[in-house]
């Protein structure tokens, strides 16, 4: 990865004025459209039925064969060729239960995209809420990437500054040095595993 599009760096960048950027915007709420019909009928697909309906829309809306290096770092390099390959696919396979084991139930919520911004490196930042009747919202700032023509979400920022990819290189970080990448792989298979129990 060039160190211009290194993740702390990211917060660093100046952003651009503001440039239409719909399809974009799009992407972002597509996903929520089905993240919120998974949450209204949560309880009647349970954590499985909810996993096999939001594979496809994250496989669409999110680039998980980039988040996957991004989140190991400088070690995947390293990595051969087909345990890249594997550490890929469980890396999707736990983002995607992640999000399966969170979003069990709806109680009224909604999100609310609030604009976009262009970074200077090119890539986009899709600023959105979480908005919950009986709490406070949660702000969800989505960092997209062209991939070919076709934009998809790389990381995810809570609270609209925390990389998700940063804390999960924190962790992946710790996996590797204590038994490489056979380690992580065993690791995120066993908390994919768990969360679809």
């Amino acid at each position: 990865m060039s160190p211009r599009r290194a993740l702390p760096a990211l917060l660093l960048l100046p952003l651009l004025p503001s440039r239409p950027a719909r399809a974009q915007v799009a992407e972002v709420e597509a996903f929520h459209a089905t993240l919120l019909e998974v949450m209204r009928n949560a309880q009647a697909l349970g954590v499985k039925g909810r996993e096999a309906r939001l594979r496809p829309a994250m496989e669409a809306a999110f680039n998980l064969p980039a988040m996957a290096r991004i989140a190991i770092g400088p070690a995947w390099t390293g990595i051969a060729p087909p345990l890249q390959q594997a550490l890929t696919r469980a890396f999707a396979d736990w983002s995607i239960a992640t999000y399966a084991s969170r979003f069990d139930g709806y109680g009224g919520e909604r999100f609310v995209t609030e604009g976009q911004q262009t970074l200077a490196n090119g890539d986009r930042l899709v600023r959105t809420q979480l908005v919950r009747p009986n709490d406070a919202p949660v702000q969800l700032n989505y960092l997209l990437r062209d991939t070919g023509g076709a934009w998809r979400i790389v990381d995810i920022y809570l609270t609209g500054t925390v990389s998700e990819l940063a804390s999960r290189r924190a962790e992946f970080t710790v996996l590797l040095r204590e038994g490489g990448p056979e380690r992580l792989l065993q690791e995120l298979r066993q908390r994919t595993a768990a969360l679809l129990r």
